[in-house]
């Protein structure tokens, strides 16, 4: 059996250093359809209880790394945002329904869409769906702009707002 050449994946492949955010194989990548952002995960025994399924606070988890990526793909790094903005979001709240239980090697899609922008936060749908589409928890989580070195609320960078208004179901800057 001949090696695989350099530019094909082996199953046991390991990343290289600099793709510390790559997608684990068999996951697609991120993507974002209609003003969705997808993003999957594979649950691993880390992941889940004594039962064998999902631990909820993972859930949780689940959803920051999702908004992690989703500001990733609109160029909007979070440390990159803080060094050049001087700030940072922060989860100010956070409402998490549970509706099925996932369990270990299932794939799940993260999917969030951003429903309202305000001066100084933004809010976000987020759910998890099983692979075959079935929907197994909804959050809605609101993160706020603030100072990195003070952590007191600031109102979102220019930039930021400008980045963020098309994707709202009906673009429009609310007052939150």
């Amino acid at each position: 059996m001949t090696p695989p050449a350099a530019s094909e994946p082996t199953a046991n492949a390991v990343p290289p250093a600099n793709a510390a955010n790559a997608v684990p194989p068999g996951l697609p990548e991120p993507a974002s359809v209609h003003g969705e952002h997808h993003w999957w995960v594979r649950v691993y025994w880390e992941d889940t209880d004594a039962g064998g399924i999902v631990y909820y606070a993972n859930y949780l988890k689940f959803f920051e790394r999702a908004r992690t990526e989703w500001l990733r793909q609109l160029g909007l790094g979070q440390q990159a945002l803080r060094d050049r903005l001087g700030g940072m979001f922060v989860v100010s709240e956070a409402q998490v329904r549970y509706l099925r239980p996932a369990r270990l090697d299932d794939r799940l899609r993260i999917v969030t869409t951003t429903t309202e922008l305000g001066r100084a936060t933004v809010t976000l749908a987020q759910r998890a769906e099983h692979d075959d589409g079935t929907l197994l928890c909804t959050g809605q989580v609101r993160i706020g702009w603030v100072d990195a070195a003070t952590l007191r609320p600031a109102r979102l960078p220019a930039e930021l707002a400008s980045a963020l208004t098309p994707l709202l179901p009906t673009p429009s800057l609310t007052q939150a």
